[in-house]
């Protein structure tokens, strides 16, 4: 294994499995530094496929597009944990690729995950897996009500959970995801009551070497992540016992490159695991305004094995809050002038061809002296954006 991957002196190739707004974030860091992007992904035109020669929309299920796009990368990374570990391990025989095969194995099934992180003592709801309906009765009754039902493999954005509220829900709970066209194995997880929902994004390189980043508070609505708070608003103790976790479950997958690690703060003062994603991650975005070296950025210095670069706050506080689509047609807004207006507000468009409800469109990130001020200039912006 060489020191490091990367040699700026040589034309280098960032091949990237996905072509969504991650990967477009990343490739403009990649640019950046020098590199040059390859991207696949399943049709033309992705945010991140528009911006490279070598676009390869025919996706990785095509063996052709596949050894097409190995060919011109030095080296590849993923922006989404839905890359079948096989298909990585057909990549690994020719290109360095991270994270690796045997990271993905450990991360992509939430069960697993639940069960790798349980085994060195990260605090983790109660779980188990659920093989039949009579499991979800036999959960519900050692935990009690409510807990959730999640599919194993496959959600995001809360694509995949049920809040079991009663006995009754069960019926429809199972029916839902297993008498469906396509069933999907399950988990059960025991209800965490908290009091905010915390992210921190850790990067890794091959070295074994760690970069944390603040704690936030990411904020849901319906599942999805509406803004983020940087840094959490919360007792410094916990942020740094959040970090604490966030490394220690990176280092357990012997994760490289950049991890999401999402938490809940419990009405006790307890941080609890709840799951990790493999790249770079919704609540990092604040990251480009407002750290010294983005999650981006440190992603490409991770994978490479390059040094990580520093991950602290050239502000004292920022929000970022999603775009997220409020019809259905056409992917551009119909004006930004307003938002583009409020000072110390960075806009942020992925260039998605169409907008349907809550698909994130785009994000903004607010900087100030506070997180409340952060927070009221970030959502005055928002006011003023037109789809």
């Amino acid at each position: 294994m060489l020191s490091s991957i990367y040699n700026p002196s040589s034309p280098f190739v960032l091949g990237i499995l996905g072509g969504g707004q991650l990967a477009k974030m990343t490739s403009l860091a990649a640019y950046r530094m020098g590199l040059q992007v390859a991207v696949i992904e399943n049709g033309e035109g992705s945010p991140a496929g528009m911006m490279t020669k070598h676009e390869f929309p025919g996706g990785w299920a095509d063996r052709k597009q596949l050894d097409a796009f190995i060919d011109v990368s030095d080296m590849v990374t993923l922006e989404n944990e839905f890359v079948d570990p096989d298909v990585l391990d057909y990549i690994a025989e020719r290109r360095f690729v991270y994270p690796s095969p045997a990271t993905m194995r450990l991360v992509q099934d939430k069960l697993i995950q639940k069960e790798t992180f349980s085994k060195i003592n990260i605090p983790t709801p109660q779980f188990a897996a659920i093989a039949q309906k009579s499991d979800l009765l036999s959960f519900g009754k050692a935990h009690g009500y409510p807990f959730v039902a999640k599919t194993r493999r496959l959600g995001y954005d809360g694509y995949g959970n049920s809040t079991v509220k009663q006995e009754s829900d069960i019926d429809f709970t199972w029916r839902r995801f297993m008498e469906s066209e396509n069933p999907r194995p399950l988990l059960a997880e025991s209800f965490v009551t908290f009091s905010k929902e915390l992210a921190v994004v850790v990067a890794r390189n091959k070295r074994g070497d760690v970069a944390v980043y603040p704690c936030v508070q990411t904020i849901q609505q319906g599942h999805i992540c509406v803004s983020v708070l940087a840094p959490a608003p919360i007792d410094e103790q916990l942020r740094k016992r959040a970090q604490e976790i966030s490394v220690a479950c990176v280092e357990a997958i012997e994760g490289i490159g950049v991890f999401g690690i999402e938490m809940f703060l419990t009405v006790d003062n307890e941080i609890v695991f709840n799951e990790i994603a493999p790249r770079t991650h919704n609540s990092g975005h604040y990251t480009i305004e407002a750290c010294h070296v983005s999650q981006f950025e440190n992603h490409i210095r991770a994978v490479t094995n390059m040094p990580l670069g520093s991950t602290s706050m050239r502000v004292p506080a920022a929000c970022m809050i999603n775009l997220l689509g409020e019809r259905t047609g056409n992917g551009i807004p119909d004006s930004v002038a307003g938002l583009l207006s409020v000072s110390d507000v960075a806009l942020h468009l992925y260039g998605k061809k169409d907008v349907r409800l809550g698909r994130k469109m785009g994000h903004l990130t607010a900087t100030a002296e506070t997180t409340d001020a952060a927070f009221s200039k970030a959502n005055s912006a928002l006011d003023k954006f037109i789809w």
